[in-house]
Formats: structure tokens, C-alpha cells, sequence
């Protein structure tokens, strides 16, 4: 029997994907009781992003970093569920701040509604994953405490932008591991933590899922340059007509001002313009040297994963190192 596909992820051991699958079966369901309020509005808000799918990732580094332990041990699935919280919390708030009408195929909560509902549902899952988390210890209070502080730090650097004095690529790499690549690391130790697995092992798992999520959100600035639609599911250039500048963006601007991308890349990109500015990024060296950051995070998991004991889940996490090459490219 195979797990049911998370991250299009392939489990080739039988045990490891028969658990995998009734964990995320576990996770799915506390997670939809936890939101559940004598409210139905505030019921049908919470839910809103949870029906809206998606790929469960983070409760996947979870339940894979849980097989270094003992799987079953009760804290592993309330931990995936506090994970999976935080992240759609922020999801809310994020889609505030971009102004997004759509998240996961489907109108975005501030669009359905509001800023405000969109705003206090995220509070209430922020809310709900902390009564979970009550009941896990301190040390996991702790450890969410810190990886919430680097989410909020993350995104206040976003907003503000690099400082005159700072590197722009080393200042993107920095909102990537504080924004993405911590709450995923986060992810990896509650698993090991709360399964029991050693102390080495959790510090592995940790900067590994760290670099993954990194190394992820690298993959998706590349995959908005170098897909199509039909490769995606996402329209390409999405980043270049909202200005951000991703990772292949800084380095295209690192070149000659002078050029024709630059001048094209120093804003938000014309809808007349995108296709020439598409077509000038993809040639440009920037694609390589992006993919190649991408590689060197890739391989940095790969060497703390190789010190993991040789179990099917470490095998497992390989082949999604492999994934996240594979999928930018």
C-alpha cells in the first residue's frame, strides 16, 4: 500500500508509507477538529484555507523526522497539527499584506471577506495551535516561541527591505530561512523531539529541514521564471509583475544596469513587457547561478541526512532532496 501523494513525494518502503498515510489521515482530522467554535462563522473561516487542500509538507518533515523515534508516541500528531496551524495562520496574514485574491485555487479569505476576519482568523489559529501546544511541554513552547519570532522578524524584513549597507542577495537568503526555512526546521525537531528520538538526531533533522525549506522556496523563484502554466499550475512572471525580486531577479540586477532586463527588471514588470522579460531572465546567467544556490542548500541537507541512522525515512528524506532539485528544473 502507498502513502497518498504529499509533494509528489514517492515511498518505496510498504511500513514507512502505510504510516506516513495514517498519519497524515490522523493530522487531517484533529486538524479540522481543532478550529471547530460554537461560532459557525468563525468554524467556516478557520476552514476556509484547511478545504482549500495543499500539500501538507510540513506535516510530512514532522511524521518522516518521528520515524527516529517511536512514531506512534501521542505528541507526534497534535505537534504536526500546531505546525500546520501556524503555517495557515500566517498564510492569512500574508495574503493581507500582498493584497492576494487568491490562495489555493480559491478566493483568498481577505477577498470572501475581509482584512479584518482574514487578520483575527489567523489570530484564532495562532490561538488554537497554542492550546495544543500547551499540553506538549515547554520545551516545545519554547522552541514554537523562537520559530515564531524568526517567522515575524522574517516578514518585517521583507517589508522593509535590505538596508543601504546590505548585501540584497544575503539579505533574500535571510527572509527565505527566517519566513520558510524555519518553520519547517521547527517541523523536523518536533517530530524527533516528540518521538524520542536522540538529541543528535533532532540537531540533524533540524538544520536538514531547514535547508530543504530554503532550498524549496528557492525552487519556486525558479520555477515562476523557467515554467509554463501547464508545467506550474501557476501563470509564470507572477513575481516579476508584483516587483519582487527573487533570488534570479538580484543577481540579473547584479550585472549591467545598463541592459535592457535591468531596465525592465527595475519595477514591476508591464503586461506588455513580460514576455521579453521572461525570455531575457531564462537565458541569462542568473538562472545558473540561482540553480546553483539552490544545489549548495540542497547539499547541505544532504550532509546533515547522511549521519542519520539507516532507517527507510532517511532514505525518504533523500529522495526528496532530489525532489526539490528536480521540480525547479
Amino acid at each position: 500500500m502507498s502513502a497518498p501523494p504529499v509533494v509528489d513525494l514517492p515511498i518505496d518502503d510498504e511500513r514507512l508509507a502505510q504510516d506516513v498515510a495514517t498519519g497524515l489521515a490522523a493530522v487531517e482530522k484533529l486538524l479540522r477538529s481543532s478550529v471547530e467554535s460554537e461560532d459557525a462563522f468563525v468554524t467556516e473561516a478557520s476552514k476556509h484555507l484547511i478545504e482549500a487542500g495543499g500539500k501538507r509538507f510540513r506535516t510530512l518533515m514532522v511524521l518522516l523526522a518521528a520515524q527516529f523515534g517511536d512514531p506512534s508516541a501521542p505528541g507526534v500528531v497534535p505537534g504536526a497539527v500546531v505546525i500546520e496551524l501556524t503555517h495557515l495562520g500566517s498564510l492569512y496574514h500574508d495574503d493581507v499584506m500582498d493584497e492576494a485574491r487568491v490562495r489555493r485555487g480559491s478566493a483568498s479569505a481577505n477577498a470572501r471577506w475581509d482584512n479584518t476576519v482574514a487578520i483575527l482568523t489567523g489570530d484564532y489559529l495562532f490561538a488554537q495551535a497554542s492550546a495544543l501546544l500547551a499540553d506538549l511541554g515547554p520545551e516545545l513552547i519554547r522552541i514554537q516561541a523562537q520559530t515564531f519570532s524568526r517567522l515575524v522578524q522574517g516578514q518585517i524584513r521583507e517589508t522593509i527591505g535590505p538596508r543601504a549597507d546590505d548585501d540584497p542577495i544575503a539579505h533574500y537568503i535571510r527572509v527565505l530561512a527566517d519566513k520558510t526555512g524555519s518553520l519547517i526546521a521547527a517541523a523536523g525537531r518536533f517530530g524527533a523531539l516528540l518521538s524520542g528520538a536522540a538529541a543528535d538526531v533532532e540537531e540533524r533533522l533540524s538544520r536538514a529541514c531547514e535547508a530543504i525549506g530554503v532550498a524549496w522556496q528557492l525552487g519556486d523563484d525558479l520555477l515562476d521564471v523557467a515554467s509554463s502554466s501547464r508545467q506550474s499550475g501557476k501563470t509564470p512572471g507572477t513575481d516579476l509583475r508584483e516587483g519582487i525580486r527573487t533570488l534570479p531577479v538580484l543577481y540579473a540586477l547584479s550585472g549591467d544596469p545598463e541592459s535592457r532586463l535591468a531596465k525592465l527588471l527595475a519595477g514591476p514588470v508591464a503586461e506588455e513587457d513580460l514576455d521579453e522579460a521572461l525570455t531575457l531572465l531564462r537565458a541569462h546567467p542568473a538562472m545558473l547561478r540561482a540553480r546553483s544556490d539552490l544545489a549548495a542548500w540542497v547539499d547541505r541537507a544532504r550532509a546533515d541526512i547522511a549521519g542519520l541512522p539507516d532507517i527507510p525515512a532517511k532514505a525518504a528524506f533523500l529522495t526528496l532532496c532530489d525532489y526539490v532539485v528536480e521540480r525547479s528544473g
